[in-house]
């Protein structure tokens, strides 16, 4: 809890450091107001809590290849400062994830022969849920979270699509049309094959990337966008946020978008409990959880050094652990 908590502090000090923005594009918001806005939904500990409201977040990932993606979304929901985290994978991969941490609640029942059944029963326990990593393509698991995706909207509970989900919604991108609380995050890779499937065209590059974001945003019904790269552009369609100060770490290694949508999955939980603040209303709190989320990640480095920079041959052997 004491490293949940430093982190939240370094991310207060790195919002109050990052500067305002001017911008020319009039829908997109900057780093001046979001920082208040981002420091809104922090909740503060009190002795009036109870285990699990600070959020219990689900994970859906992970499969017999790939057991340290839903590992790292999970443990960073907790990190971030949620109660419970719950990763929903394939029992192949259960006693893997349980070996990395006791602090996971691990149910291997995505390829359970009544999978949707039993996972929908955990569903209204959870504040948010987080779609993809480590989750493979196989058709019929894919086919059980398609349901899982169906079921939390449903149940109006904010899901956040990374990784293999986003090979999901790729396929089938009427899953989660019009649905206000669904946030996708893609790197440039899986948003030109997302804005090519929808928008009917190859992205035209020609074009700012702010506005090829906005118009699949708007296209799918105003669902969040988060684009991921060298700034991290976040949109529902109606607004937009740019998220690049600080510029993050160089070495690309794997996870970090899992990082980032196992804090995500927290921060949108908290940015929903302050729903009833103005600051965070005048935005909405997908956006705000977004940016939060990405903020967070993207300081990380200076975390560690707060110069913000490391030496170039510590950068090249880092790995997502670090």
């Amino acid at each position: 809890m004491q490293s949940a908590l430093f982190r939240i502090k370094r991310l207060s000090v790195v919002l109050t450091r990052t500067s305002a923005k001017t911008l020319t594009s009039s829908h997109v918001l900057s780093g001046s107001i979001m920082k208040k806005q981002v420091k809104a939904i922090i909740p503060v500990l009190d002795y009036e809590l109870h285990k699990g409201q600070m959020g219990r977040i689900g994970v859906v990932g992970g499969s017999p290849v790939y057991t340290g993606a839903p590992y790292f979304a999970g443990i960073a929901a907790l990190r971030v400062g949620a109660d419970l985290s719950y990763v929903f994978c394939c029992k192949e991969a259960a006693v893997v994830i349980k070996s990395y941490s006791p602090d996971l609640i691990v149910l291997p029942l995505l390829d359970h022969k009544d999978a949707l059944g039993q996972i929908s029963e955990w569903l209204p326990r959870l504040h948010s849920i987080v779609i993809g990593p480590g989750l493979g393509r196989d058709p019929a698991i894919l086919e059980n979270v398609k349901g899982i995706i169906m079921q939390s909207m449903e149940r109006n509970i904010p899901v956040i699509i990374d990784a293999d989900g986003l090979f999901l919604i790729t396929e089938q991108p009427e899953i989660v049309q019009g649905y206000g609380k669904a946030i996708l995050t893609p790197n440039i890779v899986e948003f030109e094959r997302l804005y090519s499937k929808v928008i009917g065209h190859p992205l035209d590059k020609s074009i700012s990337a702010e506005d090829n974001t906005k118009e699949l945003s708007e296209a799918m019904g105003h669902v969040t966008i988060v684009q991921k790269g060298p700034q991290d552009i976040i949109t529902n369609g109606y607004k937009t946020l740019i998220c690049d100060n600080p510029k993050g770490c160089p070495r690309r290694c794997g996870g970090q978008g899992d990082i980032l949508s196992g804090a995500m999955g927290t921060f949108q939980h908290w940015a929903n409990m302050a729903m009833n603040k103005p600051v965070v209303n005048e935005t909405g709190p997908a956006l705000v959880g977004a940016y939060a989320a990405c903020q967070l990640t993207r300081s990380l480095q200076v975390i560690r050094n707060i110069s913000g920079e490391a030496p170039a041959p510590r950068l090249i052997g880092c790995i997502r652990n670090e």
